[in-house]
């Protein structure tokens, strides 16, 4: 058996949903990695299929959210059906009310269906011409050189043992590895990181079928509830097919669980419709568990992301989704430090912190969302079929992906006055969007969609009405020669000025008062392969010729008297709010001072 070695600066263990994520930032930072996968290839049928608005919007700051929603199943309805008790056949099934899907000032984006084979494989369309992706590889082992500094970059101290299909063992050395390796997580077992948590034994049955019935709401993601259990549809994309995921009786054992005792348990949930079964495309059975790793790192060198470090049921479509969102935390953070932009230590502290806590929380939430599909757990503690729709309803600002809020940190800076300063923004959550006009061309677009997922920082000033205000005029020149000081101070030599930290100026008012010279040039940099000055940094919160009025100041809680910077991350979440006053540059040069290497 031959042996040979490898260097690489991060070695990504699994091509799911979080290796991937990452990957796609490591590709954008142009950072040398490598991912090792078990599979011959990629993703052929995935398991997961929810994919909520955070999600959408993470593929939308990639540039391939439209892609996505093309080919989605688009979720709008909810529709609950229970017991027909007044009708006297409490064996039959009724409806008992809808539901919007999400409330609308959650996202701007949708809630869709999309197979996570789909998902990943428009990832890996980021990773450029020859993705690095080795398949048929099976990792045996991790081991870290624990003398090695959390501040060191020269050193490898990180030890991968794999093994090719044909038997080629092959060694490799990583700056930074991820455990991305799923539920059975060969880097977390190497480790001896323990999954903590504990399994009910509710057994769940899942299929995707292509159903024949007469049931009214097939096309509509429908809740269940009738006398011999609860039944989850999830319409999936293409028409045709639909998932069931189905409670089955109690004392059933996984193992044993056939395709036809599902089909059959189907048939009497759904009674008095008829529901018969033109094909099956995919079948599981499985118990529920809530499960999470004592620990997410070994020494800041290797990390835990996905199911490696938090198992739970799949009715609230979380597990790819928080997966993700693992892969896109640790993916812009390794990306800055790789580049010499950013401080080791307060990066990868914070992604720990950050994603520990939101496994806790997700793990809390799921252990209540899935008694609320217990028939035995409803029944004891008398809760209604109006009260099990209220809570599904409800529960779905928190399944959107849209109430995660992160501590502070070294990349989250929470000051008591921030909600005098910005009302509707909170530091540590993901910043809310809103409709503007981009000034040279007056095209109304959400604000968002300014912010590129490039792997830069954001500095988003509102300077309020401009340039009527003399006073507001006089500030923005001000704020602007404070930013530009900071911004040189962060950006490498040869570098473009926007590379590393990027502005956004919103005004608000007429837009058709103000000319092009009056908006300072810090917002207007010479960039880009052609060094042309760019205009596409400027919106204004004022009526569009086609959309209507936005609002943005409104929307996000911003007096145009005052005005405000909002600080966001590479990843979208805001780092930090500040009014425009004195204490400006001094405040935001302290913060990047916190992660980021001065290089000019």
């Amino acid at each position: 058996m031959s042996s040979d070695q490898e260097k690489v600066d991060v070695l990504v263990c699994g091509s799911g949903s979080a290796g991937l994520c990452a990957a796609v930032w490591l590709a954008r930072f142009g950072i040398n990695y490598k991912v090792l996968e078990r599979r011959d290839g990629p993703l052929k049928i995935g398991q997961a299929d929810g994919v909520q608005t955070r999600t959408v919007e993470i593929f939308d700051s990639f540039g391939i959210g439209e892609d996505m929603l093309k080919e989605a199943y688009h979720v709008l309805e909810l529709a609950f059906w229970a017991q027909n008790i007044e009708g006297g056949n409490k064996d039959n099934i009724k409806r008992t009310r809808y539901a919007p899907d999400k409330e609308t000032e959650i996202s701007h984006q949708p809630h869709v269906i999309l197979n996570q084979a789909r998902l990943n494989e428009l990832m890996i369309g980021q990773l450029g011409p020859q993705p690095p992706i080795q398949y048929s590889t099976k990792v045996k082992g991790v081991q870290v050189d624990e003398s090695a500094d959390i501040t060191d970059l020269s050193s490898y101290p990180v030890r991968v043992d794999a093994v090719t299909a044909d038997g080629i063992a092959k060694t490799y050395r990583a700056k930074y590895v991820l455990g991305c390796d799923g539920a059975h997580s060969i880097i977390r077992k190497s480790l001896g990181f323990k999954m903590v948590g504990d399994s009910t034994d509710a057994v769940w049955g899942v299929m995707d079928i292509y159903p024949r019935t007469n049931f009214p709401d097939i096309r509509k993601k429908t809740a269940i509830n009738s006398s011999v259990g609860n039944l989850l549809i999830i319409p999936r994309e293409g028409d045709a097919m639909v998932r069931f995921y189905i409670e089955l009786p109690a004392g059933t054992k996984a193992s044993s669980v056939t395709l036809e005792d599902l089909q059959n348990h189907a048939r009497l949930i759904f009674r008095p419709y008829e529901m018969d079964f033109a094909d099956t495309f995919w079948w599981s059975a499985y118990a529920i568990g809530q499960r999470r790793a004592d620990y997410f790192h070994k020494n800041h060198r290797v990390f835990l992301t996905g199911d490696a470090c938090h198992t739970h049921s799949p009715k609230a479509g979380q597990g790819m989704n928080v997966s993700l969102q693992d892969g896109h935390n640790i993916g812009w953070k390794l990306g800055m430090i790789l580049k010499g932009l950013g401080k080791p230590k307060p990066l990868l502290e914070s992604y720990v912190i950050e994603r520990e806590k939101t496994a806790t929380e997700l793990i809390e939430f799921d252990r209540g969302f899935t008694k609320l599909f217990n028939s035995k757990y409803r029944e004891e503690h008398g809760v209604s079929q109006d009260q099990f729709a209220e809570m599904f309803v409800q529960a779905g600002r928190y399944t959107a992906g849209q109430a995660i809020q992160y501590d502070a940190s070294g990349v989250v800076e929470v000051g008591e006055r921030d909600k005098e300063v910005v009302r509707n923004v909170t530091v540590g959550m993901r910043f809310p969007t809103a409709q503007v006009v981009r000034f040279c061309d007056a095209k109304a677009m959400q604000l968002v969609k300014g912010l590129p997922a490039d792997g830069q920082w954001y500095l988003v000033v509102f300077a309020g009405d401009f340039p009527e205000e003399e006073e507001n005029k006089a500030r923005l020149e001000k704020v602007s020669q404070a930013l530009d000081n900071i911004v040189k101070r962060f950006t490498p030599a040869g570098a473009y000025s926007d590379s590393v930290i990027d502005c956004v100026l919103v005004i608000s008012g007429d837009r058709k008062k103000v000319e092009q010279e009056q908006i300072p040039e810090f917002f207007t940099p010479v960039t880009g392969k052609w060094q042309q000055k760019c205009l596409f940094k400027v919106y204004a919160d004022d009526e569009s010729y086609n959309t209507g009025h936005g609002h943005a100041y409104e929307a996000y809680g911003i007096d145009p008297a005052k005005g405000a910077l909002v600080i966001v991350r590479p990843d979208h979440y805001v780092a930090k709010v500040s009014a425009l006053d004195d204490n400006l540059e001094q405040s935001t040069q302290q913060f990047f001072e916190g992660f980021l290497l001065p290089l000019a």
